[in-house]
């Protein structure tokens, strides 16, 4: 319950703090030129079920969210050889193509299904490839924990309705944070689930969470992301030792609003 309240306030927080004027509408970056630095950005297709957004942050280490990696109907845990990335996908073509040899959640996430109006803190996921990509054109982004209320990030995406071409929405803001859940003024849709949301603080683009969900409030799109600063360097140490059992029931998941509800606030929360 305590943690039901705390995303209330959360979207509360959110309401009250106005979107700036500034914030840049999507950009599909259909052009080799339009898409120059963002070659590590990639798709995720998904056993023909779907796809999902993911970004390298090694040579053989891609980052997404962890439901991404579960049958959207049954709930069953998707086999890793099922999954191919593809980076710098434009038009149809990636610069590189790789299977993943591995996938990993934290080990208290607890997949509940897309309908069941549940966000989580370690909704975010790593996969190993089967093969590095090493290519002068796609260099791996770097992440960096921690980002505020107030800040302005950007984020690249593909969607249903944008699958063959990555956009760039340049600007948007961070309205709040609670827990280890970000609520941000960004555009995403179906498909843009595990996106890279970037901070360009010193002129360098790291990113520092991945799209989770997305929700409406008063006909406004808003995101939500995780956080990277818990999840993510457990995932890393796992990684790198071995280990890569899930484990049970998540402590760190919040229950919000269902899709398809609304609250007193106006608030639908939806999985992209």
């Amino acid at each position: 319950m305590r943690q039901a309240i705390a995303v209330a306030l959360l979207v509360l927080v959110a309401l009250s703090l106005p979107v700036r004027a500034d914030r840049h509408d999507l950009v599909e970056m259909v052009t080799g030129d339009d898409a120059r630095g963002w070659e590590a950005v990639g798709r995720l297709d998904i056993g023909g079920r779907g796809f999902c957004t993911g970004a390298l942050i090694a040579p053989d280490l891609v980052l997404t969210a962890a439901h991404c990696l579960y049958d959207r109907d049954s709930g069953d845990r998707i086999d890793p050889s099922e999954i191919e990335f593809k980076a710098g996908m434009r038009g149809g073509r990636a610069l590189a193509y790789r299977s993943v040899r591995r996938a990993l959640a934290p080990e208290g996430y607890a997949f509940v299904g897309t309908g069941s109006g549940a966000a989580s803190a370690e909704d975010v996921a790593l996969l190993e490839l089967a093969q590095p990509i090493r290519s002068a054109r796609i260099t791996p982004f770097e992440t960096l924990e921690g980002v505020v209320a107030g800040a302005e990030v950007g984020v690249v995406s593909y969607a249903h309705d944008r699958a063959e071409a990555p956009s760039l929405q340049e600007t948007c803001d961070v309205l709040g944070e609670e827990n280890g859940l970000l609520v941000m003024g960004c555009d995403v849709d179906y498909g843009s689930s595990g996106s890279p949301v970037f901070s360009f603080e010193g002129g360098r683009a790291r990113i520092v969470s991945v799209i989770s969900a997305k929700a409406e409030m008063d006909g406004r799109n808003v995101a939500i992301g995780v956080a990277l600063d818990r999840p993510l360097p457990d995932l890393r140490a796992r990684m790198e030792s071995g280990t890569g059992a899930f484990g049970g029931l998540s402590t760190g998941q919040v229950r919000v609003v269902g899709a398809g509800q609304r609250t007193e606030i106006g608030a639908r929360f939806i999985r992209p």
